[in-house]
């Protein structure tokens, strides 16, 4: 099927199953930009050079790579780019959202892998200290026989000590995600959705603080406590991924597409893309479109 040039990808995961896995060994990625319903752990050795493209962000990849993906809207593929090894190893787990119900999952226990799904519905990336700690687990998991009692509880075991370690990162911002991430103050949700509704004209750090009811440095304080960045990063956030939405889904001209997400010059919008993405937007959607291909 076609979902706006993306592959939507049927899983081989049956209904009365918990989850699928499959190891694969092969010389080269081939498979398109593609979604799916279900959550998916994917790792893959052996495979340096090689570009991730998860939603928005496009990055080349080491030697061990371990992704958790929990939107089944956030597109995702690996590229070939300069990879040149003929030795590449790849697990992936695919599960449905379903095994982990808002009953259980809302309990304590699972609380800190509650919040690694609401975050990996951006993609998330794990470091390689992370991977090591899991690697023998993952590696045991794979080599049993059949999908019993035990292989499930090893599979939770490898989710919640995923969700301990504090170095994974997100990947796709999440205006491109086409998600608003949980904050526990309606000051801020009140900010963010302002600036989510007026990312395409000037926004003033003055009006922002005024609907928090806070003066400026106190509120630039607030915000980048509850938030995690700046009152400047974040509209830079939902500008880019408004505007890498429009670059893949639109013919528009990129000095359009500038305009429209709020950048005062294109200039200024090609300097801001290529620091935040690593590459301009041209080529942004070049390599996008090079990928959005049908098997």
């Amino acid at each position: 099927m076609k979902n706006n040039s993306c592959f939507n990808e049927v899983t081989p995961l049956s209904e009365k199953d918990c989850f699928y896995i499959v190891e694969r060994y092969k010389k080269e990625f081939t498979y398109p930009l593609h979604i799916h319903e279900e959550c998916e752990l994917n790792f893959i050795e052996n495979a340096q050079g090689a570009n991730r493209i998860v939603g928005d962000s496009i990055e080349k990849i080491e030697n061990y790579e371990l992704v958790l993906i929990t939107s089944k809207d956030l597109e995702h593929t690996w590229e070939q780019n300069n990879c040149s090894s003929k030795n590449i190893r790849e697990i992936t787990i695919q599960f449905s959202p379903k095994l982990f119900p808002t009953e259980l999952i809302e309990k304590n226990q699972f609380s800190s892998i509650n919040e690694m799904f609401e975050q990996a519905k951006n993609g998330l990336v794990f470091s390689l200290g992370s991977i090591m700690k899991i690697y023998s687990q993952l590696d045991s998991l794979v080599s049993e026989k059949e999908q019993g009692f035990y292989t499930v509880l090893k599979f939770l075991t490898i989710m919640y000590e995923l969700s301990m370690f504090t170095d994974s990162r997100q990947l796709s911002s999440s205006s491109f995600a086409k998600r608003t991430p949980l904050i526990d103050s309606r000051r801020i949700l009140k900010v963010q959705s302002y600036i989510d509704n007026n990312f395409s004209k000037e926004i003033k750090l003055d009006e922002l603080a005024t609907l928090a009811g806070m003066t400026k440095t106190p509120f630039c304080r607030f915000f980048k406590l509850r938030t995690g960045r700046s009152v400047i990063d974040y509209v830079l956030t939902v500008r880019l991924g408004h505007a890498s939405r429009l670059l893949l889904n639109t013919t528009n001209s990129v000095i359009e597409i500038a305009y429209e997400c709020g950048f005062n010059n294109q200039s200024n919008f090609n300097r801001i893309f290529r620091k935040k993405k690593g590459v301009s937007p041209k080529e942004f959607r070049e390599n996008h479109k090079r990928i959005r291909m049908l098997i």
